[in-house]
């Protein structure tokens, strides 16, 4: 299945139903009075979770989705059927943005969400609603109101715990493949990975992970170069980062300087994505001679001035993976004990994710080239117009 991250849909709730207006008629019931039922409200535009998609490809062949209208009102005071609702089913870590204001509408973070994102017309009143003393035979009536019409982009960010980062043909995928069932593909060519990649990592009885395996970045890539621009935004639902730096890279460049284009790349996309638990993955250490090994990890953590954590691994053979992924998994063990216990560090953690996301959704809409403008937010107009009479007269039986 093709993998899509993005797709502009249309969403339109259903019209609420006219009112009736008519009239009560039947043999030696003289002045019957008004019998004019209710309309039926429109359906309602709805969003739900689903972890069963993990893509947006359905929205690419079907743009549009319209929610049932409401029935008319009828006489003998029958009102109209309401319009059936209509739940698209969306992937879990959606996030909905109305295109026309760039507002977030929701963010789909769980299974089973529901999000109203297209709000169903109210049913117009019929003639019975408007008799009295003075008007017993009222031809008044409400038309039923227009639902809600939206166009509304979705931007899917994968769910994961860990992310992979680093240049391209760093070995970010050929690390997913050696500690999970994930099978991307992996060539001796840069930009390999052209989507997203996800991996189960299980070390025991329900002790597991997820990894992402993103596309590999480049110099610019938060200005929109390369693919990163697109592919950044996964990140900001992750935990912890590993930074995969090739020690041994085939074109000769300079790997410290690699890892700082990178951090200087997540700093200008989202400072708060920049702030993340961020470790550090030294890969590809089996091109090197043994006798060099260690000089090298030295030389290169020196020149970044590293003080977190270090791995030196060999993601290919699978040497050094293992302790690597027990130490992650000990690490967000302890941070979602601490986020349950710990009130203040569930807080900052909320607040981090909730930084992330606008800054997320600056960034795309710099990449859209879109201008926030006004949303009509007239408020509703309860006073009766020509259009309200516009109506037919129906007498019942």
């Amino acid at each position: 299945m093709q993998f899509l991250d993005e797709a502009s849909v249309i969403v339109e709730a259903g019209n609420g139903g006219n009112g009736c207006l008519s009239f009560r008629r039947e043999k030696y019931v003289p002045k019957g009075g008004p019998d004019g039922g209710d309309g039926g409200h429109g359906g309602s535009v709805y969003l739900i979770g689903d972890d069963a998609l993990n893509t947006l490809i359905d929205f690419k062949f079907q743009r549009f989705y319209k929610a049932q209208n409401g029935q008319g009102g009828m006489g003998r005071q029958m009102s109209g059927r309401a319009g059936d609702d209509l739940h698209v089913k969306v992937p879990v870590g959606t996030t909905v943005v109305d295109e026309d204001t760039l507002e977030v509408i929701a963010d789909v973070t769980e299974i089973g969400q529901v999000v109203l994102v297209a709000e169903g017309g109210r049913r117009g009143l019929g003639n019975i609603h408007f008799k009295s003393s003075t008007n017993r035979a009222p031809r008044r009536t409400t038309s039923g109101t227009e639902g809600t019409r939206r166009n509304l982009r979705f931007e899917m960010k994968v769910m994961a715990d860990v992310g992979l980062l680093g240049m391209p043909n760093a070995g970010k995928s050929t690390l997913i493949r050696a500690v999970s069932a994930a099978k991307p593909k992996v060539a001796n060519y840069p930009f390999t990975t052209l989507v997203p990649n996800l991996g189960v990592v299980k070390l025991g009885l329900h002790e597991h992970f997820v990894m992402a395996d993103v596309p590999g970045l480049i110099e610019g890539a938060s200005g929109g170069a390369g693919l990163g621009l697109r592919f950044l935004k996964h990140l900001t639902r992750t935990r912890l980062l590993l930074h995969v730096v090739d020690v041994a890279p085939f074109d000769e460049s300079d790997p410290v300087e690699s890892a700082k284009a990178i951090v200087r790349e997540l700093q200008q996309f989202s400072p708060a994505l920049a702030e993340r638990p961020r470790w550090l993955v030294l890969n590809k250490f089996d091109l090197l001679p043994e006798d060099e090994r260690d000089a090298r990890a030295k030389e290169i953590i020196e020149a970044l001035d590293w003080e977190g954590p270090v791995f030196c691994l060999s993601a290919i053979s699978k040497d050094g993976t293992q302790p690597m992924v027990q130490t992650v998994y000990r690490w967000l063990a302890e941070q979602q004990r601490l986020e349950h216990e710990d009130e203040a560090v569930h807080a900052s953690e909320q607040d981090v994710r909730r930084r992330m996301e606008e800054e997320s959704v600056e960034r795309t809409e710099a990449r859209l080239g879109r201008k926030r403008k006004p949303r009509d937010n007239d408020d509703d107009d309860d006073d009766f117009d020509d259009g309200d009479y516009d109506v037919e007269v129906e007498y019942a039986p």
